[in-house]
């Protein structure tokens, strides 16, 4: 009898009972599942372990308990402090979990001030979890308190107490310093926190919040800048035309700021530039993919340029003004405050408030209107810019369609004679290797897999996109040919349902010239297709620079450092050392192995992490103001140990 009914439980259960349920909690869910919480363990996910703890500081300022910021990365870029003279987080017992409140907000999902609507009124890090998940992911975190006269002291290792809160000091002022350690368990040995991203969120933080003073200090080159900018972002709006290298318009910029129940500070202009940039911000959080905040906006200058342009008779005969033409070659910079802002995310990337969209359009609307009309010789520089937008539309998707594919299932006339195609037609299964020169071109095509991968070999360096205009990029035989091979077409002719390849692969010789040929690609589809930057279908090969043979182990390398670390690894042992020229002197089956099998290769998958530094990156590296790449060179140039020329 016993031995039936333990049949019959296994035969309804299969396995998978009562027993199969786990509890998983707190600390331990962070870490079983942290794309839940900072979006992956990658670069970006690095980083926002930083901006949750740097968010609480700035909530201080936001609410006007504090002025100053200190930041310092560590010289081996894996640990980093932020210093603020804010209040102070409690450090008296919580009366419900009997535990110091500070312990409370760094180990307990959910635990914060951001809830009662009275300790803090605007906040940036509202869930209440972001110290505690910075905590989860942890090699060590630290924090110190300073309060009531007295310095405080608690540390965690991987989100567990190991030091308890104890006094350690008397002290004068007030304020919270957290000393961030990320594991190298979760995200990986080589895994760096990078001061180029630290300095441009800084900076943009200090924008944000007229009066705030934000020292950034770098042990590893000694060097502490301060940031401070009492204009706020109608001077940051300055600096971003100047960086982007496309004068304004006109003279004098559109700045509103509102402290009242709709607390908002917006700045914008009109430049000579094709594309256009909206940087938005809620409660000082970057908000890249937008929301209802910039829905409100593009709704106020819809209905304010098109009401100006409609009462004083200048709307175009023959051609319809879109808004994608009231946009074009506009920069604009939208920070918000929300009392209960509901982020699509963790990561807080964009806002779904619905009721937003009313408020800030309602705010912006009239102030634009008065502007325009006051400013009668500046609105009449825009309705212009507005008209030769849509003049050059209507031109340029002729032009456009006649390199663009219809569909990806059609016949495939008109693609690049060079492209050698792949015989599978699902996108999903497909993958185009841009590959540099035909002698590379040659290898990767009898080393392919003739049924998934497609190559298309350019022909030398291609044009710097950010310097040319449209129609430069159309008549360019080469990115042509890119265009006409992945079928999506680009800017407002755009349709990712024609895309004919779910992954774009640059496969660049592994030197500094070839990693010049990959900068000068990505920059053209982050500036006309960057949606497929955005979709996650942009991607960097790795092919091995060095083939290392020990015996009869072989090891591929990619790059010096890698290589000096496996030589030292080696020590007596003798081996061999083989620098490749060029992908195109690597027999096909050493490129199969290494770079194109699925199975084998390694891809990076390029991103856009912050939309505003990577703008400003692009345009200072690639822009025709040299003054931006000398200062990067000079600011640099300590940390290069060997130059590739």
């Amino acid at each position: 009898m016993a031995k039936k009914q333990a049949k019959k439980k296994g035969a309804a259960s299969n396995g998978y009972d009562a027993d199969s349920i786990q509890i998983v909690e707190g600390v331990d869910h962070v870490r079983k599942r942290p794309g839940m919480y900072i979006g992956g363990l990658n670069k970006d996910g690095l980083h926002h372990l930083v901006w949750e703890v740097l968010d609480n500081s700035v909530d201080e300022v936001i609410n006007g308990h504090a002025s100053q910021i200190k930041v310092t990365i560590d010289a081996d870029r894996r640990g980093i402090t932020i210093e603020d003279n804010g209040r102070g987080i409690p450090i008296d017992k919580h009366p419900q979990l009997k535990i110091p409140a500070v312990v409370a907000v760094f180990t307990k999902l959910g635990a914060g001030g951001k809830f009662d609507g009275s300790s803090y009124k605007h906040s940036g890090g509202l869930h209440g979890v972001g110290a505690a998940v910075a905590n989860a992911l942890a090699e060590r975190l630290e924090v110190r308190v300073s309060r009531g006269g007295a310095l405080h002291e608690v540390v965690f290792e991987r989100g567990v107490v190991v030091a308890k809160l104890k006094k350690i000091g008397a002290k004068r002022s007030t304020g919270t310093e957290v000393y961030l350690r990320p594991d190298p368990e979760m995200f990986g040995g080589k895994m760096h926190l990078d001061p180029i991203v630290l300095r441009e969120r800084l900076e943009s933080k200090s924008y944000l919040h007229k009066g705030l003073k934000i020292e950034f200090h770098d042990e590893a080159t000694r060097k502490t800048e301060t940031f401070f900018h009492k204009e706020g972002i109608s001077e940051y709006l300055g600096k971003l035309i100047q960086v982007r290298g496309k004068a304004a318009i006109h003279a004098n910029n559109f700045y509103l700021e509102r402290t009242d129940s709709t607390r908002l500070e917006i700045a914008f202009a009109w430049t000579e530039s094709t594309e256009n940039g909206c940087f938005s911000f809620v409660n000082g959080v970057p908000t890249p993919d937008g929301g209802t905040h910039e829905q409100g906006l593009r709704n106020a200058l819809g209905k304010a340029v098109r009401g100006y342009m409609q009462a004083h008779k200048l709307e175009p005969k023959g051609v319809t003004v879109t808004l994608d033409d009231i946009r074009e070659g506009m920069v604009a910079l939208l920070s918000v405050y929300v009392l209960e802002p509901q982020f699509q995310s963790q990561t807080k990337n964009r806002l779904n408030n619905p009721e937003v969209v009313s408020a800030v359009e309602g705010s912006i609307r009239p102030a634009l209107e008065q502007w325009l009309n006051e400013n009668r010789s500046t609105a009449e520089s825009v309705a212009a810019r507005v008209i030769s937008a849509a003049r050059a539309r209507a031109a340029s998707r002729a032009a456009s369609a006649s390199v663009s594919r219809k569909s990806a299932g059609t016949a495939r006339l008109g693609l690049p004679g060079k492209l050698a195609d792949c015989g599978n037609r699902d996108p999903k299964k497909c993958e185009l290797f841009i590959v540099e020169g035909d002698s590379a071109g040659g290898s990767a095509k009898m080393g392919r897999d003739r049924n998934t991968q497609a190559i298309l070999p350019l022909r030398g360096k291609v044009l710097n996109a950010e310097q040319a205009s449209l129609t430069k990029v159309l008549g360019n035989e080469e990115l042509g040919n890119v265009i006409k091979a992945i079928g999506c077409g680009i800017g407002k002719d755009f349709s990712i349902n024609r895309l004919r390849y779910h992954k774009i692969i640059l496969l660049m010789d592994a030197d500094s010239d070839g990693h010049h040929i990959a900068t000068l690609l990505l920059t053209f589809f982050y500036r006309y297709i960057p949606e497929l930057i955005r979709r996650g279908h942009v991607y960097l090969a790795q092919p091995p620079l060095y083939r290392l043979d020990v015996g009869k182990e072989t090891t591929w390398i990619s790059d010096d450092a890698q290589l000096q670390r496996q030589v030292k690894q080696l020590k007596t042992q003798k081996y061999e050392i083989q620098r490749f020229k060029g992908l195109g002197e690597m027999m096909p089956k050493t490129l199969k192995d290494t770079t194109l099998d699925p199975k084998k290769r390694q891809l990076i998958q390029v991103e856009i992490g912050d939309e505003l530094a990577t703008d400003r990156t692009i345009s200072a590296l690639m822009g025709k103001d040299a003054s931006s790449r000398y200062e990067f060179i000079m600011s640099q140039a300590g940390d290069v140990e060997e130059l590739d020329v």
